[in-house]
């Protein structure tokens, strides 16, 4: 085993160096040298193994096993606007940015008539272009000292968006994030990376999504960073539907200041092996954040949700709903923390994690956390799985609706509590359909 992770290690620092070799005089900035480190740091530690606490529901030996070559320019001759198209909101005027195989394609892209100081660009060309909060940023907050593939993340980053939303500034439409993968004669990784800078009393909404046409394995590793001034508001979506050929590791990170508001909704639809890294730090008082999550999984699909929620100062609230659907022979992982700091009084911390087994054979690991250093705090947490219930089943069956349509209506209302709380109307119309197709399909046992 040890020899196997010296060569997948040596591996990807060979590709790290043909990397280099393609940067030319880049190799010279601080920006180079942090994915130096982080490169070094990955060779230290390797891909995590069930051995270790935070990933002992999942076996990332699938990823680790294959030499994925990170993606170094855009292959956009296979993706049209109509492909984009259907992965848009429809009807609706939004601001949007597309990267395929994790690079910016602005031909695909619709960025336009924003108002004054707003910046909705890529990564690459903030930091070639000398912007100073993308440099004073990126890589600040979301550490890479212990997570193996935020490490890679920021070894190979390359491009993702860059969006600045400035003090007293609101955007009234959504920005629409849209990350779609090729297929590759290798299989391919991407490592999009986003950092999104919220001023004072700014307020935007922003939604993320994953998707990918492939018939061979490959990995998105995502790491998306907000900075969220004083009274702040944000909404956050993000759809993972990748190929089911795929891997997503997603990491996703809010730096929250004073009484500053985020809610962010989380959908999970594809990928054979996902795994979500979701933190929110509440750094000064009277800040409220949301965390909602769906999954549907069916097959041998796996599903991680992992949720930090770190209370550091007094009187804030946070409120988090994570569900999960499982079919097949799927297994789904919930591990959510709260940690509530010694000077956190006032603390309001609420956390629910419900699942619906829709199969004999699928498997739910759930796993709720509460660290409490303060003593003048209200913080509840609590799990259920099950099966759908029997006398619900029994009164619409009784009311002449087939088992199968009567499963797909309980199953739906499950999921459209979550659905409902995302408040981009396009967003949840297209979720709404997306979803009850899920389930009119989903119900097949894979080996």
């Amino acid at each position: 085993m040890r020899q196997e992770v010296v060569n997948i290690t040596a591996w990807y620092r060979s590709r790290f160096e043909l990397f280099e070799k393609s940067l030319n005089g880049e190799t010279k900035s601080d920006l180079h040298t942090l994915r130096r480190r982080a490169i070094e740091t990955f060779e230290a530690i390797g891909f995590p193994t069930t051995r270790e606490e935070e990933w002992r529901f999942t076996n990332v030996a699938p990823i680790a096993a294959t030499r994925f070559i990170p993606a170094a320019r855009m292959d956009a001759s296979r993706v049209t606007a109509e492909d984009i198209a259907k992965r848009s909101f429809g009807g609706t005027a939004c601001v949007r940015m597309v990267f395929v195989n994790g690079h910016y394609a602005p031909h695909l892209s619709s960025v336009a008539n924003l108002p004054d100081g707003v910046v909705v660009t890529n990564l690459a060309f903030a930091l070639k272009s000398g912007d100073a909060l993308a440099h004073r940023y990126l890589a600040r907050y979301v550490q890479y000292d212990d997570n193996a593939f935020t490490a890679l993340s920021t070894a190979f980053m390359l491009d993702g968006a860059f969006i600045h939303i400035p003090d007293d500034t609101t955007l009234d439409v959504p920005i629409h994030l849209v990350f779609y993968t090729t297929a590759g004669e290798e299989p391919l990784s991407v490592h999009p990376r986003n950092l999104i800078v919220v001023g004072t009393r700014g307020k935007v909404a922003i939604a993320e999504s994953y998707t990918g046409q492939s018939a061979r394995p490959y990995l998105t590793n995502a790491v998306t960073e907000f900075i969220v001034s004083e009274e702040a508001v944000i909404e956050h979506d993000k759809l993972q539907d990748e190929s089911l050929n795929a891997y997503h590791v997603g990491t996703i990170h809010f730096q929250q200041q004073a009484r500053s508001n985020v809610v962010s909704n989380a959908v999970n639809l594809g990928g054979a092996l996902v795994r979500n890294n979701i933190t929110a730090v509440l750094a000064g008082e009277g800040i409220e954040t949301t965390l909602n999550g769906l999954s549907l999984a069916t097959g041998t699909q796996h599903v991680d949700n992992h949720t930090t929620i770190d209370h550091a100062k007094p009187n804030c609230a946070s409120h988090e709903m994570y569900k999960s659907i499982l079919d097949g022979i799927s297994r789904g992982v919930f591990n959510g923390k709260i940690f509530v700091r010694k000077d956190a009084q006032k603390t309001d911390a609420k956390q629910t994690n419900k699942t619906l087994l829709l199969s004999d054979n699928a498997t739910m690991d759930t796993k709720p956390q509460l660290e409490i250093f303060a003593d003048d705090v209200k913080c509840t947490h609590g799990a259920t799985v099950g099966h759908l219930d029997e006398e619900q089943l029994f009164y619409l069956r009784s009311r002449g609706i087939g088992e199968e349509t009567a499963k797909d209506i309980l199953t739906f209302a499950f999921a459209s509590d979550i659905i409902n709380r995302i408040h981009v109307e396009p967003l949840r119309e297209q979720l709404d359909v997306m979803i009850q197709e899920r389930l009119r399909h989903g119900r097949t046992i894979e080996v």
